[in-house]
């Protein structure tokens, strides 16, 4: 019986709707231009591929690469608050959803009450007692203009928000892990030339110390030779030093103590990374990033906040009510001939003076409407010079790199050729020392715009929103 008598109560409630005062939300136009500063190939054959849908595995095709970013996602902090927010927005919207429906509880009593002689005419001692059990609902409000399903709607597109805004943290984390092992692959790389040319330039020194001690070279000859081999030694300290760091930046990216096995030396030459990445044209490819997302489900949440915030001018309709029965005995609770209880008390608010309270909520909201559109203009502009500035640097990168490989063919050869002249006595020994100084740096700058022309794929591939599908 109470069932029944609630149930038109709840349908009622939920049925009496009306549409949401919130602004109809409309997109901002991105405030780029249209086109990258450099063309790619993908605009130019008008095909639109998502780098969105590459994942991190394909992009990244080490296999030691590959275990110290799964590793990374595992273990790594940072992602996990971000994946741990994800789940307090997520219960957080779940609460808020909660208000669109009544709330019905159960409830029972029993009452005993002893009535004393004086009380009653009897002249006896009379105990009564009363049993009751209902169901009910507790001051549930109808939402006419929509101010509780307003504050749903932002509740939700905050939750979508935050899951953005993890995939974003993981975009950023897969390449951090990229970048940073790549910078201790060259660091190492660095390490080893310097070893090799320390070990060289500590023979030549002492071959020229002997010739010295014999009268042959100058002391000129000596202190030039030991310039070179200090020199070295201090690049070799730089680099273990870079070294050790390179170890514990990935050591903080993982999440966790690294096997041995994932940073024993690598060329850079073996890291297998993909080189072409699609473009696209920057309306299509700049939606994808999830930041960009992030930032317009922060927008659309101020939006909908808007709508309750009008709401709140309007009157609201709470509703109690109940339903059960009452009987002496506890036996005869729910049987036929107990006594049936029902309460319906609506009540209804309509705000006359708050003081400006309501007035400011509203325009606060619209500000905030106005602060979400601003942020997500900046993203999408941001976004925008991250492609932009990978493109360029892509466009460069290939080119300079093949200029110092064919620097350091040159000067290795202009290497030999003076150490045959300056073993025939045609060369001064400062002009050897010169040509191998020369040489060690065409080496090292290739080392490094290798490394630099690598991490400018994974920075592209992070600006077009990829790394965060596996």
């Amino acid at each position: 019986m109470s069932t029944k008598l609630l149930l038109p109560l709840c349908l009622t409630a939920t049925t009496l709707t009306a549409c949401s005062l919130a602004p109809a939300y409309v997109r901002p136009s991105a405030p780029v231009t249209k086109q990258w500063p450099v063309a790619s190939a993908a605009q130019e054959s008008g095909e639109q591929p998502r780098t969105t849908d590459i994942g991190w595995r394909s992009m990244f095709r080490s296999p030691k690469l590959q275990s110290l970013i799964e590793a990374s996602l595992a273990n790594n902090r940072d992602l996990r608050i971000a994946t741990l927010n994800i789940e307090a927005a997520r219960n957080t919207y779940r609460i808020q959803r909660s208000n669109l429906l009544p709330s019905i509880n159960a409830s029972g009593s029993f009452t005993r009450q002893d009535l004393s002689t004086s009380r009653n005419d009897s002249g006896k001692t009379e105990i009564t007692s009363a049993y009751t059990a209902g169901i009910g609902t507790t001051a549930y409000e109808l939402d006419l203009f929509c101010r509780v399903r307003s504050l749903s709607n932002r509740a939700i597109n905050q939750y979508l928000a935050t899951e953005e805004g993890r995939k974003a943290v993981q975009t950023s984390l897969v390449a951090e892990v990229a970048n940073a092992y790549l910078t201790y692959l060259a660091d190492v790389e660095l390490l080893l030339l310097t070893e090799s040319t320390l070990r060289t330039r500590q023979d030549a020194y002492d071959l020229i110390k002997r010739s010295f001690d014999l009268g042959a070279k100058s002391r000129l000859d000596v202190a030039q030779s030991a310039t070179l081999v200090e020199s070295a030694r201090a690049n070799l300290a730089q680099y273990q030093r870079q070294a050790e760091q390179d170890k514990n930046a990935l050591t903080l990216l993982v999440g966790k103590e690294i096997d041995p096995m994932l940073l024993e030396p690598q060329p850079l030459a073996e890291v297998q990374v993909l080189e072409t990445l699609p473009v696209g044209i920057p309306s299509v490819v700049l939606l994808d990033r999830p930041d960009i997302r992030q930032a317009e489900y922060a927008l659309k949440a101020e939006n909908a906040n808007i709508g309750a915030a009008r709401a709140s001018f309007f009157p609201s309709i709470s509703l109690t009510g109940s339903a059960g029965f009452a009987s002496s005995s506890l036996s005869d609770l729910f049987v036929t001939g107990s006594s049936g209880v029902l309460s319906f008390a609506p009540q209804v608010t309509l705000p006359i003076f708050q003081g400006g309270r309501l007035r400011s909520n509203l325009k606060l909201a619209e500000n905030n409407r106005d602060i979400a559109v601003a942020r997500y203009e900046k993203a999408i502009q941001t976004a925008f010079r991250e492609v932009a500035d990978a493109l360029v640097a892509r466009a460069t990168f290939t080119e300079q790199l093949q200029a110092q490989r064919a620097l350091v063919k040159e000067s290795g050869q202009v290497g030999t050729i003076t150490k045959a002249r300056y073993d025939h006595g045609i060369d001064s020994h400062f002009a050897l020392l010169d040509a191998q100084r020369s040489l060690f740096e065409a080496q090292k700058n290739e080392i490094l715009i290798h490394q630099q022309t690598l991490a400018n794929s994974i920075d592209l591939y992070k600006a077009l929103g990829g790394g965060w599908q596996d």
